[in-house]
Order: structure tokens, then C-alpha cells, then sequence
């Protein structure tokens, strides 16, 4: 049974703005989230993940994604974020990460794309776009990645589906529009959590 106080489950907040954003993560942290990152394709999204970092403190790894240069780990790192996550696989932008050390979960397909990763020092990996490979490649490529690495699902993940990730061997998974879209309420975005939550609980009880 995992414990409940840290699910590995990444809510992925693309298209927030900083108006909007405490209210968010506020329910998410609710519903039972530890884990939020900002897109920094999001508006002003610096603004963004240095609010909530303020006004949650020590309630859980707050960060960015699609993080593509070492210049977007050097401001997020001096904007206090902790956790890094990128949708490719960028040498440089990994072990900046850990010089800074942060939670890195680097984006890949393949295993060839997984080992470049975890040999620069990433410490868990996400499989993007996982809804292009399906549950069946996870099963194939655990098969070969060291058994104590985090392997999240990114991409097409819902509550309804997320135990097919689970029991090929995800960790975790990033949501994103399942989760959160641009412009949806704070009850929406309360409601879809708690979805969440409650598949994740269920597939362990």
C-alpha cells in the first residue's frame, strides 16, 4: 500500500496565469495532490510557480515543465522550484538540474532515450506520449530499466484507465488535460482531482 500523503501523481497546470493559480493548486492540494508543475509555455508562468511555492510551503514539490534549456533551470531553481520536468531528453538541462538538486522527471520514449537519462542523473523518467505507446510498452521497456527508477505515464491518462498504467508498472503519472484546462472553474478542477485520487486509492485497496 503506498501512503496516501505521497502520491506520485503530477498535476500538470498548462495554461494557468498567476490570477488563477493559487486557487487551483489550493484544491488540488485538497483533493490529495503532493505534486504541481507549471508549464512554462503558460502565462507569466515564472509568476506562477514562485506564488504558489510562497503560499504553500512544505506541501509538496512544486515546479515547471517543458523545461527545454539550462537558462529555464537556472530561473526556476532561483525561484526556489524543486522538481523538473522536461518533455525531451537534454543532457545539459538534467545535470543542471541536479547540480541544483531537483526532483528531475525526464521525458522519454525509448530505452535508449531512458538510459542517456538516468546515465546524466535523472531520478525518474516519464514516458511521453504515452497514450502513442499504450500500457503494453510500459509492461516491455520495465523490463529493462533498473527496477528502483519512477516511470510515469504522461499523455492520455484518466481516472478511468489510469490502473492499466499502474499495473503495467507506472509509478505515477502526469495528468494534464484530464486534469486541468485553460480557463476550467475551481470546482471543475476539484472535482477531476478527487477522480483521480479516488482511482489511484482504489487500485491499491
Amino acid at each position: 500500500m503506498h501512503d496516501s500523503t505521497d502520491i506520485p501523481l503530477i498535476a500538470i497546470l498548462r495554461g494557468i496565469d498567476p490570477e488563477t493559480v493559487l486557487h487551483h493548486v489550493e484544491a488540488l492540494l485538497e483533493a490529495g495532490f503532493t505534486a504541481i508543475e507549471i508549464p512554462t509555455n503558460s502565462p507569466r508562468w515564472q509568476q506562477s510557480v514562485a506564488s504558489i511555492i510562497s503560499a504553500f510551503p512544505g506541501r509538496g514539490l512544486f515546479g515547471a515543465g517543458t523545461i527545454l534549456t539550462v537558462d529555464q533551470v537556472d530561473e526556476l531553481a532561483s525561484l526556489g522550484g524543486k522538481m523538473v520536468v522536461t518533455p525531451n531528453i537534454n543532457p545539459a538541462v538534467i545535470r543542471r538540474s541536479g547540480e541544483h538538486g531537483m526532483k528531475i522527471y525526464a521525458g522519454c520514449a525509448t530505452a535508449t532515450e531512458a538510459f542517456i537519462a538516468l546515465e546524466n542523473g535523472a531520478q525518474a523518467l516519464k514516458l511521453f506520449p504515452a497514450s502513442c505507446f499504450g500500457p503494453a510498452y510500459v509492461s516491455a521497456l520495465k523490463a529493462v530499466l533498473p527496477a528502483h527508477i519512477p516511470l510515469l505515464a504522461v499523455g492520455g491518462v484518466t481516472p478511468e484507465n489510469l490502473h492499466d498504467w499502474l499495473k503495467a508498472g507506472c509509478t505515477g503519472a502526469g495528468l494534464g488535460s484530464d486534469l486541468y484546462r485553460a480557463g476550467q472553474s475551481v470546482e471543475d478542477t476539484r472535482a477531476r482531482a478527487r477522480a483521480f485520487i479516488t482511482a489511484w486509492q482504489d487500485y491499491y485497496r
